[in-house]
């Protein structure tokens, strides 16, 4: 069974109710349809009704089962008002403001996901919306996890045909939120992306700091930042299996570890790679994505206080149905 046949049957063992506030995009809708019929994930579509069933019907598209939301005639929308107007008045916002911020499909998702009452578990966004256009309101509504200093996005990739990673499994990270991490959230973004591999793929995570060089091969400040977020994380978490600075075949495999690293204890067999930055992170998954024709699922966020997901905005339906059974096992924990 492929990983996100896999995911999906775990979604099915506890259902869990994803939002939807780009209701519009014809690949939401064909989303929403694979899901409902494959029966892992309750939908909720914000937006105009009438305009969602024209978009549906006319391109043959079953959304029945799913709930259909609409910000201006939502009975509790002056509720929402006023808890945003609450969550934001120290920022300076108006009451008014907040009457019009709801109307935004993405505010008003995440101000579902906020309220216990709607029973919604998480969003998924970003098929026409930037990143900062998902994860703003995801900030201020949802805010971050207890203990959680630093938000950041990770792909789960899935190479076919691969021996390396968990039978061709990883987490990239970050390669879609921090530009250019300091060695402090480099290390905290390895260590949510150690747990979120274990959440999502169920095996013990091993991490490789990624660098142009291993073990003191090169010395630059650009590898001492490498070295001192290892440090960092042995620091912080002592059961993390985590090596740097290494360069990627070093992380990947075992032979070419024996030469470079061998007192390394990944021995290459590396499934959560972190990248110094986001030009390389960013460049890495979609040069496996498009030369290795590996499945990318992402960015996938972690360290907000709800499930939130961001899509890339050359996603197909495919992809936005596995990034929203993804997002429904995330809800589970």
């Amino acid at each position: 069974m492929s990983f996100i046949e896999e995911i999906k049957q775990r979604a099915k063992e506890q259902i869990k109710t994803i939002v939807l506030p780009e209701a519009e995009d014809i690949r939401i809708l064909k989303a929403t349809e694979q899901v409902l019929k494959e029966q892992y994930a309750n939908i909720v579509l914000v937006g105009n009704q009438e305009r969602i069933m024209n978009i549906a019907q006319k391109n043959d598209i079953n959304i029945e089962k799913a709930k259909i939301v609409s910000p201006d005639t939502y009975e509790r929308k002056e509720e929402y008002a006023q808890l945003l107007y609450e969550l934001r008045k120290h920022k300076g916002m108006t009451l008014e403001e907040a009457r019009k911020l709801i109307k935004d499909p993405v505010y008003f998702g995440m101000l579902m996901v906020k309220d216990e009452k709607t029973q919604a578990d998480g969003l998924v966004s970003g098929a026409i919306h930037s990143t900062s256009d998902t994860l703003r309101p995801a900030l201020q509504i949802l805010k971050t996890k207890p203990d959680t200093k630093l938000v950041s996005a990770f792909f789960v990739m899935v190479v076919p045909d691969c021996a390396y990673g968990e039978e061709g499994i990883f987490i990239f990270a970050d390669s879609g939120l921090n530009e250019n991490p300091d060695a402090e959230n480099l290390s905290d973004i390895a260590i949510s992306s150690s747990e979120s591999f274990e959440q999502l793929v169920g095996k013990k995570a091993k991490v490789a700091m990624l660098s142009y060089s291993t073990y003191g091969s090169a010395k630059s400040e650009l590898t001492e930042k490498v070295i001192e977020a290892t440090k960092l994380i042995k620091e912080k978490n002592k059961d993390i299996l985590v090596d740097g600075e290494l360069q990627l075949d070093a992380a990947i495999i075992p032979e070419v570890a024996k030469l470079k690293a061998p007192q390394s204890p990944i021995k290459g067999e590396a499934n959560v790679l972190i990248f110094p930055n986001l030009d390389a992170g960013n460049i890495g998954y979609k040069l496996v994505q498009r030369l290795g024709h590996a499945e990318a699922y992402g960015p996938l966020c972690q360290g907000i206080s709800k499930p939130v997901n961001d899509l890339s905005r050359g996603c197909s339906s495919k992809d936005i149905a596995g990034v929203i059974a993804i997002t429904a096992v995330q809800a589970q924990q």
